[in-house]
């Protein structure tokens, strides 16, 4: 892997979310070539029509509310490009990645990632001052 850069989400890019606060087990469901798991409190999002799901914690330090169902990501992200292809460990399941897309961490030191296409990274994140 290449240096982590940070990076902050355009403020254009916001998101819809809504919390998964019901009586609930969870839910398992398949994205990103492995399967995904959320749990009660996770929010739902729905990132330009990209759809899944963010722990509930990790949501609540990483976004903040626009307006009822909008959030911007308030904090910073480190991101590498992928030199091959290979899989991360989420906090949801695995997602798998393709030589070329991002490696994206939610922490300087690597912790708390997933990836995403390059096309995509691009135009939702800018170089942090």
């Amino acid at each position: 892997m290449a240096a982590r850069i940070k990076y902050q989400k355009k403020p254009s890019q916001y998101v819809t979310a809504v919390q998964l606060n019901l009586d609930t087990d969870g839910l398992t469901y398949r994205k990103w070539g492995g399967e995904q798991h959320a749990k009660r409190g996770d929010w739902l999002v729905d990132n330009d029509g990209e759809i899944y799901t963010v722990d509930g914690k990790v949501f609540r330090r990483t976004y903040r509310r626009l307006r009822p169902g909008a959030y911007l990501k308030k904090s910073p992200v480190w991101a590498e490009v992928a030199k091959t292809a290979g899989k991360i460990k989420t906090k949801e399941g695995y997602s798998s990645y393709r030589k070329g897309d991002y490696i994206v961490h939610n922490q300087r030191n690597g912790t708390d990632g997933y990836c995403m296409r390059a096309d995509k990274f691009k135009s939702m994140y800018q170089r942090a001052k």
